[in-house]
């Protein structure tokens, strides 16, 4: 160990010390980013239970007591003494008839406590008619709301089997059956019933079965009409009834005369007096000396104050069997018996108390739903404690008048609430106190602990927010927004931010109760923390989000103003929800884009386009999408405005993030849908041109000048087919076919492969998929839209469409065709559907008047009524006026537009999602996003391909997926800031591995290699390779070949995956880079169009993904691509990676070194190389913000970055007289410059000298060379078959001509070779498909 530590620090004898100074830990990582590793999407919207489809009200009560005072039925023998009293009254101690009508009376008052409103009827000791009576006149009054039948059966005999209760007769003497078969029919649905009898558990069972029946009765009838059942007014179905009964089928009401006689309704209607009396009776209330049942009776307050000792028993009573409910019961039943209907709700908590004191007495209440048992829940605990405090004040409070101390409770709940949130695990069981929590909401004095603990537990994700919900929690924090405190402030607005990303179907709810103005106003005040603005943004934008009311209503509380306040805030989330926030309040809704207008916010939100962070970007073109994406009328200033904006959206065009180019994609749809017409003209006129012409492809073309690129065209002149994303080689296996196939959603399915959302044509012959559209395929195929780009001058088309009309849309149409050819395949599907559904409409436009005038577009006689077809007008730029689709149906004739007409679209255009042949079945006043008439998919000639082009609601899922963050853990550690977490361990383990390498390399280079020759690897690659990279740490190598790469493993010699880089025909690979190779490697592909491509999950078991791709270099000169006559190579696009900062050098065939920040995905830096020819290599060193480049002319030059781009450039050398192969600037404070050119020349320069400081001669007809950061070597490789590796004194260490093995045959015409960053390893490629590796030693690694 001693020595391996010495050795760290060692000065480098090679001619690069060892980066031992930069840790890996704080490497930053590129493309590593959510945005690079997620699906750009919304999360799947939950299904929301939590809403109450069917709030309900019991609005008529009658209470039926069939007491007869003084005569005891004859069926049970009472006990002496016995329970007497009936609602806390001793029926004995009045006359009769007096306590039976006070008895009734009370019972009534003890219910009005739950459920005030209700009409209540008393039947006292009635007649079956009476009953019948009472419960039909109820029922019609409550239509579909809910009816309590209360039954004391008391004064009557028991329940039957048959299913009777009992009644009296008129005179009283005799007991009468009420079948509860004729009860269901009088009291229909929704009921709930209340037994207080013996044996009631009978009529619960009885019930059933008669419900039962019915079920079935009606399924009869419903069969079979002519049955007389079907006759019969139908039974009404007794699904939604609600029973409780205070005794099982076989049990008799307990006779304690210490209790009341109704023992089961004094719990269910005055809980707390007799919950009080029974902890008296028990054991344990010996503990509290000095309280009898007589001080009960003087427990001082009212049971609806809280701050009051009774009120505040009564709040714990809520609370705690308000909670047990929650814990035991299932979620669905919970909802519907304790969230649906108040009475029930609260009738179903006082039942849990009758379980508990009943069971005391054997006694077990049944009700029907059945309820789990609760009587032994641990809560119950909770209350007994809440009791015992209470009490034990009570003496010293009435005798001495002492101030009520406040019962721990709640306090001590929210503790262990908190426990819960601090010490739990992921996956465990929901808090038990979440309902307490719930109703700690009420109370000042809790509220900003329980609201700070809410805020923590809905933070754990989605499912906390579903769980939130469901206990009930919405109605309490909508009413908070009442609240003006401002401590409250923070904890509102993160609460509703997490409602509001989990279920954002509560947007009409705040707006309904003014809620929007909390969050209008958090938003405007400019003290409170970004973070909560943000949140405050966040949930405006929900509120917006396609909600007419929802917009009208911030807009009226001065949205958009408050919004452009911020747009420059600091804080980048911020930037993003305000700009996101701005497109969604004036997405199709006009007045928003009007005031707007106004306020400039169209010009104050191009700031936003530069801003560094991607997501940002987008979100402003996402704002100035929607802005120019209106229906409403235009104007000549509203159409000004909208070419502005188009103009500006346009310089995003080669953005380095796919995400902003596709929401740039989108964003130009929207104009597209608004200047549909004149997008049409503009198609119709490249598609003539493009038939007109014919171009050679770059590939081919023998004089490099004939394809010189109008300069202040956007497009990249260059040819891109879907064939070739097919066209992997046949050595491929299935496996690695199957690989390739899928991350390009390639559709396998039979003939050459069409991309994925729309079937792209693969046909090359623009006239066939032009003819018809009949076939399912894009008119406009991928070779087709690239010739366009290619041929596309401006001086034809102004000679078509006056001036006026030109500029803007032929500009758009060339952002749109040049997206269409964008490396990142979701960019260009998008921009294909954008450009197909314009090519189509234009077809379909055009096509009668294809036959009349032979396809000249100049024609501006008005078209017969039968030509079915439109002509361009050219006055003004109207917009052309397609016919009816057939004048017999509707006997109209076209009439030419006239010149005062406003410039919009024609109301029965087909708008981009219809369908343009059924144009006819539309009315006539087409509203903009309708969809227009649903048609079979046999209709004529309407191929499924054309269905759906492009929708007005085209979307990138970016506000969506962004809204991902708020309803994500915010808190929460992240996973690799974790120690214990496996992500952490993983790197961890990497970045030993690379410690170790570099340890052991370095032992090796340090000793000095004598000889490198040994052959540890050699293969036959799919293709011929043309750049090989090693992984920097493990055994991987990459090969390239012209556009697919291939990976090995050099240790074991075998195959890892092989994948095709996306890139078109005519491109090839020129260079490659890992990136984070320290940690989680990427792979960076350049090709000579100026593309950049990165990968991921490569070399593994998984399909590689493509990460990002952008186009890197925009304006590769096709002139140079012609080969330099003293070389093999074409420049193609050369490449640096800094990874200390983030930063790519690029560059090739083009005047400039431009610099991008992967961070930001930008273009940082071009810097002017001030030569005509092209750079062939480049290497960088971020200490000294130094960058070598050499060029094609033989000059090597030395820029720093530092300085401005007039005078940058610090050093020319011209000593080389030819193309420089190879120019290396060593990593270190005063390392050389080391350059080769392709005579074979090696000069070392020093940066701050003019001339070289040495001279090497090596082999003339250099093909490729590369020089080893660490050891002192250099290896050629040349097109006459061999290899020679020199030391740095230029003494030949090795010369390789022939591979190892028994055929040993020559090696064949270097393509490429390349040094192991650490190892003494040399990786060649060569013509004749192989690969191979030496090393110094035999495997010595």
């Amino acid at each position: 160990m001693k020595m391996d530590a010495d050795l760290l620090h060692l000065p480098s004898v090679g001619f690069a010390e060892e980066e031992a100074d930069m840790n890996d830990w704080e490497l930053p990582l590129a493309f590593m980013k959510k945005r690079h590793s997620e699906k750009i999407e919304g999360s799947k919207a939950l299904a929301q239970s939590w809403r109450m489809k069917d709030r309900m009200k019991t609005v008529s009560v009658a209470l039926v007591l069939c007491l007869n005072v003084g005569v005891d039925p004859p069926d049970v023998v009472k006990t002496s003494p016995c329970a007497r009293l009936e609602c806390w009254i001793d029926p004995l101690s009045m006359s009769p008839q007096k306590a039976l009508e006070t008895i009734g009376a009370n019972l009534q008052k003890q219910y009005e406590n739950w459920q005030p409103r209700a009409r209540y009827k008393q039947s006292l000791d009635p007649t079956v008619d009476e009953v019948k009576k009472l419960c039909t006149s109820l029922r019609r009054n409550a239509k579909e709301e809910r009816v309590l039948f209360h039954y004391n059966g008391h004064g009557v005999p028991r329940p039957t089997v048959n299913g009777e209760i009992w009644v009296f007769n008129k005179n009283y003497t005799q007991y009468i059956p009420l079948s509860i078969y004729d009860l269901q029919t009088w009291m229909g649905s929704p009921s709930i019933f209340v037994y207080d009898c013996s044996n009631a558990g009978i009529i619960v069972t009885s019930f059933k079965q008669f419900a039962l029946q019915r079920e079935q009765e009606l399924e009869v009838a419903a069969i079979n009409p002519s049955h007389p059942l079907a006759q019969m007014p139908l039974p009404p179905s007794m699904k939604n009834c609600i029973q409780l009964a205070a005794c099982e089928a076989s049990e008799l009401l307990p006779m304690n005369p210490d209790l009341p006689a109704d023992l089961f309704t004094s719990c269910l209607t005055t809980p707390i007096k007799i919950a009080l009396r029974w902890f008296c009776m028990q054991k344990s209330a010996k503990l509290v000396p000095g309280v009898t049942l007589d001080l009960i009776e003087k427990i001082p307050g009212r049971l609806n104050d809280r701050r009051t000792p009774l009120g505040e028993l009564n709040w714990i009573f809520t609370a705690i069997t308000d909670t047990i409910a929650w814990n035991v019961l299932p979620r669905d039943l919970f909802q519907k018996l304790f969230r649906q209907d108040l009475l029930v709700a609260s009738l179903f908590r006082n039942f849990l108390l009758a379980e508990r004191i009943m069971r005391s007495y054997n006694c077990t209440p049944v009700s029907s739903p059945r309820l789990p048992p609760t009587y032994m829940h641990a809560m119950w605990q909770a209350w007994d404690l809440a009791v015992d405090i209470c009490l034990s004040q009570l003496p010293t409070i009435i005798e001495e008048g002492t101030a009520f101390r406040h019962s721990p409770f709640f306090a001590e709940q929210l503790t262990a609430f908190q426990v819960w949130l601090t010490m739990g695990v992921e996956n465990r069981n929901p808090p038990e106190q979440l309902p307490i929590v719930l109703q700690v909401l009420l109370s000042q004095v809790h509220r900003l602990r329980a609201l700070d603990l809410l805020g923590c537990f809905l933070d754990l994700g989605p499912w906390a927010v579903s769980l939130a919900l469901s206990v009930g929690i919405f109605p309490y924090v909508l009413k908070l927004l009442q609240s003006s405190a401002r401590e409250l402030r923070p904890l509102l607005v993160f609460i509703w931010a997490k409602i509001l990303a989990v279920d954002s179907s509560c947007q009409a709810d705040l707006v309904k109760d003014n809620g929007h103005k909390y969050f209008l106003s958090v938003l405007a005040d400019s003290y409170m923390p970004a973070e909560h603005r943000t949140m405050a943004v966040f949930i405006l934008a929900v509120i917006v989000n396609s909600y007419s009311t929802g917009q009208e209503a911030c807009l009226q509380g001065n949205l958009i103003a408050n919004c452009l306040e911020q747009l420059s805030d600091p804080h980048p989330l911020l930037r993003q929800w305000v700009a996101i926030c701005l497109g969604r309040i004036w997405q199709n809704f006009d007045p928003a884009r009007w005031c707007g207008v106004r306020d400039s916010a169209h010009e104050k939100l191009y700031i936003l386009l530069s801003d560094p962070i991607p997501e940002v970007r987008c979100a402003a073109v996402f704002a100035l999408g929607t802005f120019v994406g209106n229906s409403a009328e235009r104007t000549d200033h509203s159409t000004t405005i909208d070419h502005n904006v188009a103009m500006m959206l346009a310089q995003l065009i080669n953005d380095g993030s796919p995400v902003v180019r596709k929401e740039l994609v989108v964003a130009l749809s929207h104009l597209v849908v608004q200047y549909e017409s004149n997008f049409c003209t503009v198609a119709l006129q490249f598609i003539e041109e493009e038939k007109n012409y014919t171009v050679s492809s770059p590939a081919n073309s023998s004089e490099p000048g004939n394809l010189t690129p109008v300069r202040d065209s956007p497009a990249i002149p260059r040819l891109r087919s879907v064939n070739s994303y097919t066209n992997i080689r046949a050595v491929t296996t299935a496996r690695n076919l199957n690989k390739s196939l899928q991350n390009l959603n390639l559709n396998e399915e039979g003939g050459p492969a069409a991309f994925s959302p729309g079937n792209l044509s693969t046909s090359s012959s623009a006239s066939s998929t032009l003819g018809s559209p009949d076939n399912d395929e894009y008119i406009l195929s991928f070779e087709t839209i690239d010739k366009m780009r290619r041929v596309s001058s401006y001086s034809s088309l102004n000679s078509l469409i006056g001036v006026s009309f030109n500029s803007v849309y032929t500009q758009i149409w060339r952002v749109l065709l040049h997206l269409a050819a964008d490396p990142f395949p979701e960019v260009s599907d998008l921009a294909m559907k954008v450009l197909n559904c314009i090519a189509y409409k234009a077809m379909m436009n055009a096509r009668p008047q294809r036959i009349l005038d032979s396809g000249s577009l100049t024609q501006s006689a008005p078209a017969s009524p039968t030509s079915k077809g439109t002509h361009i007008h050219q006055a003004g730029g109207s917009p052309p006026m397609p016919s009816t689709s057939s004048s017999s149906l509707t006997n109209e004739v076209p009439k030419p537009p006239t010149r005062d007409q406003p410039a919009t679209r024609p109301p029965y255009t087909p708008t981009l999602g219809g369908q343009a042949p059924h144009s006819h079945q539309f009315p006539r006043t087409r509203k903009m996003f309708d969809k227009g008439p649903e048609q079979a998919a046999e209709d004529g000639d309407e191929p499924c391909g054309h269905r759906n082009y492009i929708s007005a609601a085209l979307q990138t899922g970016l506000c969506d997926w962004s809204a991902k963050y708020f309803a994500q853990p915010v808190t929460k550690i992240p996973e690799e800031h974790d120690l214990q977490s496996q992500v952490r361990m993983e790197r961890q383990w990497r970045f030993l591995r690379n410690a170790r390498v570099k340890r052991q390399s370095r032992s090796i280079t340090q000793r000095g290699v004598s000889r490198l020759d040994d052959q540890i690897f050699i293969n036959r690659n799919p293709g011929v390779p043309s750049v090989v990279k090693f992984h920097p740490f493990n055994t991987c190598i990459a090969v390239a070949d012209k556009d697919s790469i291939c990976f090995w493993d050099w240790e074991k010699g075998e195959r890892l995956d092989y994948f095709y880089n996306g890139n078109p025909r005519y491109t090839r690979i020129t260079a490659m880079e890992y990136l984070n190779g320290h940690d989680c490697s990427l792979l960076l592909t350049a090709t000579d169009d100026g593309a950049l491509r990165v990968w991921k999950n490569f070399a593994d078991q998984k399909n590689p993904e493509m990460v990002t791709a952008w186009q890197g270099l925009s304006d590769m000169l096709p002139t140079t691509r012609g080969q330099p006559s003293t070389s093999a190579h074409s420049a193609g696009m050369v490449v640096d990676w800094e990874q200390e900062t983030g930063l790519l050098m690029t560059s090739g065939d083009v005047r400039v070194i431009r610099i991008w920040d992967t961070d930001r995905e930008m273009k940082v830096q071009d810097i002017p190389t001030g030569a005509d020819s092209c750079v062939t290599s480049l290497s960088c060193d971020s200490q000294r913000s130094l960058i070598v480049a050499g060029l094609g002319d033989g000059s090597v030059r030395v820029f720093d970055r530092r300085m401005g781009p007039n005078e940058c450039r610090i050093m020319t050398y011209r000593e080389h007289g030819a193309w420089v192969v190879k120019a290396h600037l060593q990593k270190e404070s005063d390392g050389h410059i080391i350059s080769v050119s392709v005579n074979g020349d090696v000069r070392f320069f020093e940066p701050r000298t003019p001339d070289s400081v040495n001279v090497l001669q090596t082999v003339k007809g250099l093909t490729a060379l590369d020089i080893h950061p660490q050891a002192n070597l250099f290896a050629c490789g040349s097109m006459n078959q061999f290899i020679a590796v020199y030391n740095a004194n230029g003494d030949v260490i090795s010369n390789i001509k022939y591979y190892d093995g028994f055929m040993g045959q020559r090696i064949g015409a270097i393509s490429c070779l390349a040094f192991h960053p650490h190892w003494p390893h040399l990786a060649v490629g060569s013509n004749d498909y192989y690969m191979s590796i030496y090393s110094a030693e035999k495997r010595l690694r």
